[in-house]
């Protein structure tokens, strides 16, 4: 279960429902700013090599 801290949850708060849901749903600690830019970090990451799997096909 995903934990979003108190002290970052007015930043977690402004992103759109969807990308809180996706971030919610990888099971992650997010106690600092950091933490946040990690996750959203890692989701664009991953959405890049979909796109580029996805134009290789």
């Amino acid at each position: 279960m995903s934990y979003v801290s108190p002290a970052i949850k007015d930043k977690f708060e402004t992103l759109s429902v969807e990308l809180k849901n996706a971030i919610l749903a990888r099971n992650v600690e997010i106690h600092n700013i950091h933490d946040l830019i990690n996750v959203l970090d890692a989701i664009v990451k991953e959405a890049e090599a979909e796109e580029a799997m996805a134009q290789k096909v």
